[in-house]
């Protein structure tokens, strides 16, 4: 179990569209919302869902 903040840049498991596959997370709860660090989307997943895709924690 990782303990997850917000500021923090998490590398997932699949890479996004753009190719980048670093994260920032700007909300944590119940639902996480994440910011892609190569193209800027933003994208809210539940909590069980980005846990199951993370990882690591990069900063």
């Amino acid at each position: 179990m990782m303990d997850f903040n917000v500021g923090d840049v998490v590398k997932m498991k699949k890479a996004h569209p753009c190719g980048s596959d670093e994260w920032e997370i700007l909300r944590v709860g119940a639902d996480f919302r994440i910011k892609c660090k190569g193209c800027g989307h933003l994208v809210m997943l539940p909590r069980v869902k980005f846990e199951k895709n993370v990882k690591k924690i990069v900063e």
